[in-house]
């Protein structure tokens, strides 16, 4: 979507995320009615323009279900309390009808891999669940389950319930965040071992190897699918803060993260904005300025500079429910975040997105206030992106 208020001076990605998983943000509990969904999210909305937001990410498929009609997933139970269960009406399009009529851009959230939170039974799963039809793509892992991402189908499967969001809806990106394997259980590995001799044996000679190609293909299928659809639909990725710590490799970060993207999550963050496949990048980098084992400054530069010279766009993940709230006592000052959003503007770091939109609204230490007082009250533009810009002219 191109930028809808060229007379802005400021140009700032300005997002909050808001979360559906366990009804952490929107609805804010299971079972309300059709009406009581809309008054919640347009009272959301009041609060996100209040605040000088120009963005919102939706999280539309929290665990393999729906925020929509789809025919990848059933309807989630977040919304009626009992999975598969229509709402009555088609959440996601009242969702970008009323963002957008704030002018807001409405970035779609996607949870590819996971499929439950808290238990690994498929027979509780709705009837006409996916992976109940696919038991062969579903893994177990500690108290979860999730699409085996070796499986070439599965692979697919997630490709095309994504590529059916941007085809039917006017969403201006697609998101997702730092969930991609599974964040690893002490002494417990993940069981894909025979999905690698299957697989992947004759061509990586190491399973963790394999691990990252699968999720680089995911990440390079997904791009190259919306793209398809509709070219001027953005594709971002909020990854986990560290790449790979120095000690690991001399050109991560200076940092002693207790797990990296890299090595942990398989995530090859620097694969995805090195080839192309994404049109900005927003590491969570949820630590204060000089925490020791990750400061927030190193790694902000650390991400400046990995994205230097490319089509790609760098905003900050921000951890604003660690606001009064952590053991770390940085977090007690309320100059903290302030501070970190001052760096990101003298980085030249193009925005930030906020986790979450209910952390933002309890207004610990004042930060809503001065929110909407001093570090948002001049309205801001969305960055362009040249590189879809012409994209976006011919439509």
């Amino acid at each position: 979507m191109k930028e809808k208020n060229t007379s802005c001076e400021t140009k700032e990605f300005r997002a909050v995320w808001i979360a559906t998983v366990t009804n952490i943000d929107w609805p804010s509990k299971k079972g309300l009615t059709i009406e009581e969904q809309k008054t919640e999210y347009v009272k959301l909305l009041d609060a996100v323009t209040a605040m000088g937001m120009n963005a919102v990410v939706v999280q539309i498929k929290p665990a393999a279900d729906a925020f929509y009609p789809s025919a990848y997933g059933p309807w989630s139970e977040y919304l009626t309390g009992v999975q598969g269960k229509d709402p009555g009406y088609d959440p996601l399009s009242f969702l970008l009808e009323e963002t957008h009529r704030r002018k807001l851009e409405f970035h779609a959230w996607f949870n590819p891999y996971r499929i439950t939170m808290n238990h690994t039974d498929l027979n509780r799963l709705s009837q006409d669940h996916p992976a109940r039809m696919h038991p062969d793509w579903v893994v177990a892992y500690g108290r979860q389950l999730y699409y085996n991402p070796g499986i070439p189908e599965a692979q697919e499967f997630i490709v095309q319930g994504i590529a059916e969001v941007v085809k039917n809806y006017q969403v201006d990106a697609v998101h997702m965040d730092d969930y991609f394997y599974p964040y690893k259980i002490a002494g417990v590995e993940f069981p894909d071992l025979s999905t690698y001799e299957q697989y992947g044996k004759d061509r990586f000679s190491n399973i963790e190897d394999w691990r990252r190609d699968n999720v680089n293909q995911l990440v390079k299928q997904i791009n190259a699918a919306v793209k398809k659809e509709k070219a001027s639909v953005k594709f971002g990725i909020s990854p986990f803060g560290v790449w790979r710590n120095i000690a690991d490799d001399p050109t991560g970060s200076n940092t002693a993260a207790g797990m990296t993207n890299y090595d942990d999550l398989y995530a090859d963050t620097r694969e995805w904005i090195r080839q192309g496949y994404i049109d900005y990048i927003a590491p969570q980098i949820y630590w204060s300025i000089g925490f020791a084992p990750a400061s927030y400054d190193i790694l902000v530069d650390w991400w400046k500079n990995e994205v230097s010279q490319r089509p790609v766009h760098l905003y900050i993940g921000q951890a604003a429910y660690k606001i009064n709230q952590n053991s770390d006592p940085a977090w007690s000052d309320p100059e903290e975040y302030p501070r970190q959003i001052a760096l990101n503007r003298d980085s030249m770091v193009m925005g930030s997105i906020h986790f979450s939109l209910k952390d933002l609204n309890r207004n610990p230490l004042g930060i809503k206030d001065r929110l909407i007082q001093d570090l948002y009250k001049k309205p801001a533009a969305i960055p362009g992106m040249p590189w879809l810009d012409s994209v976006n002219s011919k439509q």
